[in-house]
C-alpha cells in the first residue's frame, strides 16, 4: 500500500500554481500524488492540462448552484470521493463557505499574491501599487472561515520597482509562487508543519534512533 498523500486542486483559470503542484509531486519533491483536479469553470484552461498528464477532473459549474452553500456541498460530496488528505486552492476565485472549511479543517491550503495580511482579496498587486509599498511577494497559507486569514505556512518577498505597473508585478510574484507553494505542500506531506494558534511552527522531523525502524 502506498504511503504518499492524496492531492485535490482546485482551479478556476489556466492553474499555473496547479502545474507547478503537480510537477513536484511527480518528481518526488512532494511525497504525494494528486487525485483530483476540480474547477467551478467548465471551460477553465487548466483542466485540460490536468487530463493531458491523467490527472481525473470535474467541474461543479457554481452558476448552476442555488446558493454558494449549495454549491461547496457538491464541491465536498466530489472531493469525499476521492479522499484527500490536503486540498491546494491554486486560483480558485471562490470564498469558501464555514461548511467547506469545517469539512477540512487545517487542510485547506491557499496563495496569495501579497504579504498578508496586507492586500488582501482582489487585485493584490494593483493594491500594493497603488499603497505605494516597497516590497510585496506572496503567502502560503491555511485556509479558515475569513477571506486570506488563516494560518500562514510561509511568504517570499518580491520589491516593487519605480514604474511598475500591475501586469509586471504579477508576474513577478507568480515566479516566487511556484516555488513558494510546492515547499509548503512538501513541508506539509514530510510532518514539518505544527499549528500554535495563529502560528505555524516548522519543525524537522526527528531521525530514528539506531535500532529502529524509520
Amino acid at each position: 500500500m502506498s504511503d504518499r498523500g492524496r492531492v485535490a486542486i482546485l482551479i478556476s483559470g489556466r492553474g499555473s500554481n496547479m502545474q507547478s503542484l503537480v510537477r513536484a509531486m511527480r518528481d518526488g519533491t512532494i511525497a504525494a500524488d494528486p487525485v483530483l483536479v476540480l474547477s467551478n469553470k467548465p471551460r477553465a484552461e487548466g483542466l485540460a492540462w490536468a487530463e493531458a498528464e491523467g490527472i481525473p477532473t470535474a467541474v461543479v459549474d457554481h452558476r448552476h448552484a442555488a446558493s454558494r452553500e449549495a454549491h461547496d456541498a457538491a464541491v465536498v460530496d466530489r472531493l469525499r470521493e476521492v479522499r484527500p488528505d490536503l486540498i491546494c486552492l491554486a486560483g480558485y476565485m471562490r470564498l469558501l463557505s464555514p461548511a467547506f472549511v469545517q469539512a477540512y479543517p487545517m487542510r485547506i491550503l491557499n496563495i496569495h499574491p501579497s504579504l498578508l495580511p496586507s492586500f488582501p482579496g482582489l487585485h493584490a498587486p494593483r493594491q500594493a501599487i497603488e499603497y505605494g509599498a516597497r516590497v510585496s511577494g506572496c503567502t502560503v497559507h491555511f485556509v479558515d472561515e475569513q477571506c486570506d486569514h488563516g494560518p500562514i505556512v510561509l511568504q517570499e518577498s518580491v520589491p516593487l520597482r519605480d514604474g511598475d505597473e500591475e501586469e509586471a508585478l504579477a508576474a513577478r510574484i507568480l515566479q516566487r509562487e511556484h516555488h513558494a507553494y510546492p515547499e509548503a505542500v512538501r513541508a506539509f506531506f514530510a510532518g514539518e508543519l505544527e499549528i500554535e494558534g495563529r502560528r505555524v511552527v516548522r519543525t524537522v522531523p526527528s531521525a530514528p534512533t539506531p535500532g529502529e525502524c524509520a
